[in-house]
């Protein structure tokens, strides 16, 4: 009896114990951030003569003041959302995506010619064969440095930033030449842009008079399916294992440069399905600057969710809500766009800063409690 009792206490005792201050730090860390961020925003905005109180009000009321700006704000931040957990999951595996920009282009590309081509076919086909064909693009596009950078060892950040430049190419050599739409040709307009994808192509509308559109449904339900995909199953556990210490997960017989290359082709997959639902949630043709830069946002709001996909929700909706609401507070208080920009980068430093010092902290406090049971 006295060693079932023994035996239950060290069980109870070697319990793994949540660390609330650990998660209330990172959660906190990346919020302060935004604040600093904002704060010195506004002593910029003091300096142009505009009132920082009046701006700021306007950000918000742009961003959360009325339904549409509810609804473009959860509009902008669906891609964020879709960019971000292929952040997410590259980043526990160690390697980093700066490519959702041309993902995200390849998937659209896909998007737009595939419902072009066939475009007699019903809507309940159509719509997920584009989809599922715009994450195949994006994936495919990762594919490529990922499975350079595992077998050759090539700098992950330097070939995502070319394939970058080779998809926007890309773009402009199919809308200004085979993709071009024809109408605007017949009319001699000869604008860079697609022909519109057939109206059983486009994602139905959730409210009435606004633009957002079912895809914002799909991108929350697959942040659920990412984190049980990282957290609940075998190839997420191993992922995770070839990011904290590719050396010992080698020694225990995983295959660390297919993990690599594969975190990397899911990323560049749920880039491309952010194409293709911005095609077919929004846009509805391909045209230049289709991508507004989300997929570097996307790294900023990966960050901010703490590099979770249950995170990365409420840090899509901020950030969405910060790109409605910038346009709005440049239209109230008339200051220049490079401002808003300047202000959106100091997020991004300050957000990008503050998850590298939570993450020093808390490997310091780990060796802390280190040497701790070790004396």
């Amino acid at each position: 009896m006295q060693a079932k009792k023994t035996i239950g206490t060290a069980s109870f005792s070697h319990r793994p114990v949540v660390d609330w201050s650990n998660i209330v730090l990172h959660l906190l860390l990346p919020l302060a951030g935004v604040g600093v961020a904002l704060l010195i925003g506004a002593l910029m905005l003091v300096i142009l003569k505009a009132n920082p109180v009046a701006a700021y009000a306007a950000l918000v009321d742009g961003a959360a003041g009325s339904v549409s700006g509810i609804t473009q704000s959860l509009v902008k931040a669906t891609p964020l959302l879709l960019v971000g957990l292929g952040i997410c999951i590259a980043f526990r595996a160690n390697v980093i995506n700066i490519g959702g920009e041309g993902q995200i282009t390849l998937g659209a590309i896909a998007a737009t010619w595939f419902p072009l081509t066939f475009s007699t076919w019903p809507g309940w086909i159509l719509i997920p064969a584009t989809l599922l064909l715009g994450f195949l693009a994006g994936a495919i596009w990762g594919f490529v440095p990922g499975i350079l950078k595992a077998r050759l060892n090539v700098n992950e950040i330097l070939s995502t930033i070319m394939m970058n430049s080779i998809a926007q190419q890309f773009m402009y050599l199919l809308i200004r030449g085979p993709m071009m739409d024809p109408a605007g040709i017949a009319a001699g307009t000869f604008l860079a842009q697609s022909a519109r994808i057939p109206e059983q192509a486009t994602l139905p509308r959730l409210i009435p008079q606004t633009l957002l559109h079912a895809g914002a449904i799909v991108a929350v339900v697959l942040a659920v399916l990412v984190y049980f995909f990282l957290w609940r199953t075998t190839l997420g556990y191993r992922i995770r294992a070839v990011g904290l210490n590719p050396d010992a997960s080698r020694y225990s017989g995983i295959n660390v440069p297919f993990y690599q290359a594969f975190s990397m082709t899911l990323a560049g997959g749920f880039s491309g399905l952010a194409g293709a639902i911005e095609i077919m949630g929004v846009q509805h043709r391909l045209l230049d600057g289709i991508t507004s830069g989300y997929g570097f946002t996307g790294i900023v709001a990966a960050l901010l969710g703490g590099l979770h996909p249950l995170g990365l929700i409420p840090a899509s909706i901020l950030f969405g809500g910060l790109l409605v609401g910038a346009n709005e507070m440049q239209r109230t208080v008339q200051v220049p766009s490079s401002l808003i920009n300047a202000i959106l980068g100091l997020v991004v430093l300050f957000v990008s800063g503050s998850a590298l010092w939570s993450r020093r902290w808390s490997a310091r406090r780990q060796m802390g409690k280190q040497e701790e049971e070790k004396s």
